[in-house]
């Protein structure tokens, strides 16, 4: 051990290589996205006149989801947050850990499920038809695309305001009970102020996510009336070859999502401390017991059922005919590489920025480092594929060679905010509690991240890692301008069987997706915790 410490020790300033290290990250992150707005605008500026777009009528459509999206997410959950709060039953960990998978659940797997469950020949059809219902293809249009983006932002809000519930401390939670508090007075003291806090950041950032929706729009839209700027790009780019209208509705959108970023980056949703919830238990009675086993019941019946209705439909006897296709193992090994790959680079990317930042005590610096982890908010997938899109052909390079590397890079960057917030909190930490003893020892380099941060962060590395795996092998919106018939992704596969009707072997596709997507978000961390001799 001395001598690992001899060995170990550096000439250097403390955190110095650190902190270049995290500066030359940001900056080319930096220097990427920029690269990406000088080639839309650039094209804007030289390229013919486009078809006319009635952009003012896309950002109305796109604001309003994305709103309504947004209001209907934060009370669900609310709501959500508060029962699983409270509720204490056997299952409730397995119950907080689905909800934590919405963040990785495929948003086009969701889509299907919700076709297969409320479309015209759902299971909900086939149950009313004795009856003589009908709902027709209820699914399609806003109250779609609003029911998929709830499923999904619904339940990961209440994931981030769980984990501030869970955080009360149990000196209040003791205090209040002593005081005989009523579930409304409780509600209103202790629970809403830990959670309206970090709600304007949590609207924010699912405001910005359902604003730059793809593959729910694409699929559950219904038409133009209820089209998008992110499905508007990709149609002009994909069916009508327009680069002017694209770029056009390109540097729209960019704007607007730059003026909202600032309140989205305020708060990190974190997702690594939610549902611990501590040992203190707080009876509320009867009828509150049972609005929130109702809430509960609920919340798994709209979150699993398109789920369940994906693994049973996808699992059926399709699904040899869709494995025993050459073109399924062709993209299953694309959508395999590019995925470690992808999370590999977001996960060395993430630990260059939060090494940087943990070793900075100065407020400015510290944002400056963190803020390109931001792009992908400000610059989001199907933007970011027209600027590499742009940038390609300018260069004259040949688009299906280099249509791997921009998976990559751009899933990578997809990755980075959620990252940030997982790995970020936990360095500084270990930088707080062990930087000063580790200084003492000289250990620095190697030796620190081997003997003090590695065994600390396994569990923390493992998430991000997944997070950037399952991004990746969900992504639509990168593939869908460079997907082809011979470069293709499991989702690229998928979209493209059901444009040929090929129902089945959409179901299967999607099963296998959502399958390996919940098996690695909830293996990978435990895995690199062991690995990494993590204790609980």
């Amino acid at each position: 051990m001395a001598a690992e410490i001899s060995t170990s020790a550096r000439t250097w300033p403390s955190g110095t290589l650190r902190k270049a290290a995290g500066a030359l990250v940001a900056m080319l992150i930096v220097g990427l996205t920029l690269s990406i707005f000088w080639n839309i605008q650039h094209t804007a500026v030289t390229g013919s006149p486009s078809v006319p777009i009635d952009i003012a009528h896309l950002v109305r459509m796109t604001a309003l989801q994305a709103g309504l999206t947004t209001i209907l997410s934060i009370v669900v959950g609310i709501a959500l947050a508060w029962a699983l709060n409270r509720l204490r039953f056997p299952g409730r960990a397995f119950v907080v850990g689905l909800f934590a998978a919405a963040i990785v659940t495929p948003g086009v797997v969701v889509a299907l499920g919700l076709l297969q469950v409320w479309g015209r020949a759902g299971w909900i059809n086939a149950l009313l038809a004795p009856l003589g219902f009908d709902l027709g293809s209820s699914v399609f249009g806003l109250q779609g695309i609003l029911a998929a983006h709830v499923i999904l932002d619904g339940t990961f809000a209440a994931r981030i305001l769980l984990a501030r519930l869970d955080a009360i401390p149990a000196i209040p939670l003791k205090t209040g009970q002593s005081l005989n508090l009523s579930p409304w007075q409780r509600f209103s003291v202790l629970d809403w102020p830990t959670m309206s806090s970090a709600l304007p950041g949590l609207a924010a950032i699912i405001f910005l996510l359902a604003f730059t929706s793809f593959p729910i729009v694409l699929l559950l839209g219904g038409g133009p009336a209820n089209q998008t700027m992110e499905v508007a790009i990709y149609s002009a780019v994909r069916l009508n070859f327009d680069l002017s209208g694209a770029v056009h509705l390109a540097l729209v959108q960019l704007v607007i999502c730059a003026a909202i970023i600032l309140p989205a980056i305020s708060f990190a949703p974190s997702l690594t401390s939610a549902g611990n919830a501590g040992g203190h238990e707080w009876s509320s009675g009867r009828w509150i017991k049972s609005c929130q086993i109702i809430i509960i019941a609920l919340g798994l019946f709209g979150f699993a059922l398109p789920l369940i209705a994906v693994l049973v439909n996808g699992l059926g006897p399709g699904l040899l005919a869709a494995i025993t296709r050459a073109s399924f193992w062709a993209a299953a090994l694309t959508s395999l590489i590019v995925g470690i790959a992808s999370a590999t680079t977001a996960l060395g990317l993430t630990i260059a920025l939060c090494m940087a930042r943990s070793e900075s005590t100065n407020r400015l610096t510290r944002t400056l480092i963190s803020l390109p982890a931001y792009a992908y908010l400000v610059v989001p997938a199907v933007v970011m594929s027209l600027g590499f899109f742009l940038a390609i052909r300018n260069l004259g390079l040949p688009m299906l060679a280099a249509a791997p590397v921009v998976l990559i890079i751009a899933n990578a960057l997809l990755t980075l905010p959620f990252a940030l917030s997982t790995l970020g909190p936990a360095l500084d930490t270990i930088q707080r509690r062990y930087g000063r003893l580790g200084r003492s020892l000289g250990l620095s380099g190697l030796a620190r991240w081997r003997l003090i941060e590695w065994p600390l962060l396994g569990r923390e590395i493992g998430l991000v890692f997944a997070l950037g795996f399952c991004f990746s092998l969900g992504d639509l919106g990168v593939i869908s301008l460079f997907g082809t018939e011979d470069f293709a992704t499991l989702p690229w596969l998928m979209v493209r069987a059901m444009g040929a009707y090929r129902t089945n072997d959409a179901a299967s596709i999607a099963a296998l997706l959502l399958l390996v997507s919940l098996i690695a978000f909830w293996a990978l961390p435990a895995l690199f915790g062991k690995l990494s001799n993590a204790q609980d």
